[in-house]
Parts: C-alpha cells; structure tokens; sequence
C-alpha cells in the first residue's frame, strides 16, 4: 500500500528478559516519529500530558491536549499528536499478555470502557488530586522496572492494576451514560463485546447484519436491540461507521485511488460507495480527501 502509516511494535527485551510493560516520557519517544507524525501502535497506550498544549487525534477523534488530560489507545489505531506544542508527558504502554497471563481472563483488557472495541471516547480529563496519584503509581511502576528480575513481575501487575481500576472508576463516573455507560452484566454482555470483536475482523469484508446475528446465533432484531440499548445506535449503523471510519483512513492517510478503496472495503460499485460515504460524512470521498490529507 502506497504511503504506509508507519507501526510501531513493542520493544520486549528492552530491559534485557522479555517485559510486556513500560512508562515513557513523550520527549523519548518524540524522536522516534521520523516519518511524521502519524503513527500506529500494536499494543495499548495510555498517554497522560503533563507540559504544553498540542492537538492529539486517535482514528478520526482529534482532541485538545493540555495538562492533566488522559488518552486511550487500543493497538491498530491510527494515532498522532503535536510534537511541537506538546512539551512532555507519560505514556503507560503494555501487551494485553502481560495482566490476562496473570488473570486467566483473555478479555479483560478489552472489557475495560476506555478500551473497548465500541468506546466513544478516547480521551478523559482526572481531578488534580487523582492525577497526582495515579502520577505517583507511574513512577512506582519506572523504579519496578528499573530493578526488574525476570521472574518477579507480581508487583508491576498489581501496580498496572491499580493504575486501571482508578482509571476505569474516573472513565465510567465521568462519561455521560449514553457513551459511557455499561451494557448489562448477562449473556448481551457477551453477545455485545463478541459482536465488536467480529465486526473488527471482518468489517471491511461483511457490511450485512445477518452475517453478524448468524456468527452470534442470535437473530437481527435481539443484536439490533442489545446494541441500541447499550450505545443508543443499531448494528447497522455501527457497522457502516467502522467501514466508514477505516474509508476516512485511507483518504487521509494513503494515496489510493477512490475505486481501490471501494474494492477493498467491498462495495460492489465505486459509485454506491461515493454515495454512502457522502451521506455518512457530507462530502464525497475526493472532497474529504482534499480538505483532510496531510
């Protein structure tokens, strides 16, 4: 693909046996964003700006950065903040290997509302006093690590922890019900979190509802009711977002002609697909990309 967004992976052995988990200041890792600013990471981020104030943007989410700001970022999200006006921060990076290993729970990442595959919002603002300590509990985690022995991570799991309870206490307080609220703790729960998991898959490929209810053996009308219930929005529309999203993606990010962005996100003409982005976003694909490409 033309203009590939530059991927950064996680580096493992950095402090010699392989660690799943570490804190940067943004002044480290600004110099590695060689290739521009845009970026991708392949594990989870949580960035907390502590000097300066810049834009930072996740997928098609562009945010004003200040002192005290929290962002969340799930691995293959297209990411990008101002270098230049964003003095410094953290960034709490991680695989999700690191706690499920620990917790016998592959999903629990992801069941975290700041990063699930439906979240609405990527960015929170903490009340000084939180914000200190959850500071506090960053520079626990960086002398841990400091003086990590490969066979003792007991301590940096629970300092991880305690980091994700804090932020999954201020996340859910502070959202508005209708982008922040949890879905209820009983099988829709289940079919909620699965449902996004599979459109993440296969949503470039299967734009029909009947393809997801079919893989949850459940009917159309039960996942359009769950959804709605838990992100006032139903699956198809969901589903014409996440297309519609990654379509923005490629507008901005890459040089791919129209017709190859409609092949490859399935449409089954260019035109159907012109006329599904504009009534999604209000502008046909070649006008978006005018305004927004880099």
């Amino acid at each position: 693909m033309k203009n590939a967004i530059p991927r950064y992976n996680f580096y493992k052995t950095k402090y010699g046996s392989e660690l799943l988990i570490d804190v940067v200041d943004l002044q480290y890792t600004r110099k590695f964003l060689t290739q521009g600013k845009v970026h991708i990471l392949t594990y989870y981020d949580i960035t907390f700006i502590t000097e300066g104030e810049g834009e930072f943007t996740i997928g098609n989410r562009t945010h004003l950065a200040a002192p005290g700001d929290v962002f969340f970022s799930k691995p293959g999200e297209v990411r990008s903040w101002d270098t230049d006006r964003i003095g410094n921060g953290h960034a709490l990076i991680f695989e999700d290997t690191f706690l499920t290993s620990f917790f016998k729970d592959p999903l629990f990442v992801q069941h975290l509302p700041f990063f699930r595959m439906g979240k609405m919002v990527d960015k929170l603002q903490l009340p000084n006093g939180l914000y200190a300590r959850i500071l506090q509990l960053l520079h626990d985690i960086k002398v841990e690590i400091d003086s990590f022995h490969p066979h003792d991570t007991g301590i940096l799991r629970a300092l991880l922890y305690e980091v994700l309870m804090l932020l999954n206490r201020a996340y859910c307080t502070s959202i508005p019900p209708e982008t922040g609220k949890e879905p209820h703790k009983d099988i829709s729960s289940f079919h909620l979190s699965r449902f996004f998991e599979l459109v993440g898959e296969h949503f470039r490929e299967q734009h029909s509802v009947q393809f997801y209810a079919d893989k949850l053996c459940i009917t159309p009308n039960y996942l359009n009711e769950i959804l709605s219930s838990a992100i006032n929005i139903n699956a198809k529309q969901y589903i014409l977002n996440k297309v519609t999203d990654e379509a923005q993606r490629l507008l901005t990010y890459t040089d791919l002609p129209i017709s190859e962005i409609a092949s490859e996100l399935h449409f089954s003409t260019v035109s159907y697909f012109v006329r599904s982005f504009r009534q999604c976003i209000g502008y046909t694909p070649l006008a978006y990309r005018k305004m927004e490409k880099p």
